[in-house]
């Protein structure tokens, strides 16, 4: 038996890196995976489906909530882990920087959770993870944009938390703050400056994507039954 058999999850975001390996993760454990991203997916899981989305354009998410409970008539987990970067210091950074990452990073969370958040409550059960940041908990410079989505979620997680178990549902909503982990996104920074960030953790390396995983193999499982409304910093102990 598997941690998740039965469970409908959705992750967004899950054409590669953190998505990517929750959306293994989960599979693996039983569950049917909605994939959703703008990128192509390639899975070999075969109870893994892509889902080409945009999390920003509302009709756009509305068609794919109608679709996916249409064909499985529930959602059992959200994973809101869709995000982009577009850094730039305060002083420098444009409307377009701004706009772009609030929409993807805030706006997206909201537009998915706002539709599968009440269909769980509905249902009387359900665990929504939000994929928050260590820059959202300390802030970083250069990442005012970023750093303002991220903390948001963390508000986002506590709220809704709230709403949606105050009828007694047991619907649960926690959050993740990942620190730096050896995704795409990292791929491109020198090396030099992964070892600055690496010195900056208590174990003195960066993190893996299944390790990120892992926790949230476990916020969306029964093991995790009686804890909602947190936020589970997986950073190595990273002092910012």
């Amino acid at each position: 038996m598997g941690k998740l058999d039965h469970k409908v999850a959705v992750i967004t975001g899950g054409a590669r890196g953190l998505g990517q390996a929750m959306a293994v993760s989960f599979a693996k454990e039983g569950a049917t995976v909605i994939a959703a991203d703008m990128s192509e997916l390639t899975y070999t899981e075969k109870n893994v489906f892509g889902y080409h989305l945009n999390i920003t354009d509302v009709d756009a998410v509305k068609a794919f909530f109608d679709e996916v409970v249409a064909k499985y008539g529930k959602i059992d987990i959200l994973v809101n882990n869709a995000g982009i970067t577009k850094d730039s210091m305060t002083r420098k950074m444009t409307d377009e920087q701004w706009d772009a990452v609030i929409n993807v990073n805030l706006k997206g969370v909201f537009n998915m959770t706002r539709l599968i958040g009440p269909l769980m409550e509905v249902n009387g059960y359900g665990s929504i993870i939000n994929i928050s940041s260590v820059v959202g908990v300390f802030g970083n410079i250069g990442q005012a944009n970023y750093a303002a989505t991220k903390a948001g979620v963390l508000g986002l997680t506590k709220t809704w938390a709230k709403e949606f178990a105050r009828k007694g549902a047991n619907v649960r909503v926690n959050a993740i703050a990942p620190g730096y982990t050896m995704t795409d996104m990292l791929k491109s920074v020198p090396q030099d400056l992964l070892d600055d960030f690496a010195k900056l953790t208590m174990l003195k390396r960066l993190g893996q994507p299944e390790e990120i995983a892992s926790v949230a193999l476990f916020l969306a499982s029964d093991d995790a039954s009686y804890i909602t409304g947190q936020t589970i910093c997986v950073d190595g102990g990273m002092r910012l």
